[in-house]
């Protein structure tokens, strides 16, 4: 085969978040999925999920939440939903990506990159990422924004992202990408979440 010398190379992936770009996906956090998680994981993944979306709304970034069946498994855990503007859109499908409202949610927002949080990691999130991948998103999966019942299924499903094409990566990774710069207004409003 002769080769073309004005072929580029594969695109790499573009790692850099945009905060024009990109959309928060906040997953099934609900009161009685939530009481099921390792005590010691809950306070932490509250902690990194109110950050992310502070400054999701700081910067203009959509917020997206879904519910898995809330009549069994419970409303969003109410710390979190009074900070989200929108009321959360309910599945049954474990994936986002398979549930018609949601996923014409994200696609109207014309938004290409994905920053996904919340649980669990091995099956609603990693069907989630797996559906978003394959349909030409960039995901962000803030490692300490998810959760599972046991480690071994939150390693499992994080691995299964990776495998995926998420862009694995932590709350305070994906904040300061997004604020981009030290010393702005939203920079001062942010970063005392993040001690």
């Amino acid at each position: 085969m002769q080769s073309d010398h004005h072929h580029e190379p594969a695109e790499p992936l573009n790692l850099a978040l945009d905060r024009a770009n990109a959309l928060l996906l906040v997953i099934d956090v609900q009161e009685r999925l939530f009481k099921a998680m390792p005590e010691g994981a809950q306070a932490p993944l509250v902690k990194n999920l109110e950050i992310l979306i502070k400054a999701a709304r700081r910067l203009a970034i959509p917020v997206v939440t879904s519910e898995q069946y809330p009549k069994g498994l419970g409303p969003t855990l109410p710390a979190l939903r009074e900070l989200i503007p929108e009321a959360p859109l309910e599945k049954l499908e474990f994936s986002c990506g398979g549930n018609k409202a949601i996923a014409s949610k994200i696609l109207q927002s014309g938004r290409k990159q994905i920053i996904v949080a919340g649980m669990e990691t091995h099956v609603c999130v990693y069907q989630t990422v797996r559906d978003l991948s394959r349909g030409g998103f960039t995901v962000f999966l803030p490692q300490d924004a998810v959760i599972s019942r046991t480690a071994e299924n939150r390693q499992a499903g994080l691995a299964l992202c990776d495998k995926a094409g998420a862009v694995l990566t932590s709350t305070e990774a994906t904040v300061f990408d997004l604020l981009g710069v030290a010393g702005t207004p939203e920079f001062k409003e942010l970063s005392p979440l993040l001690k």
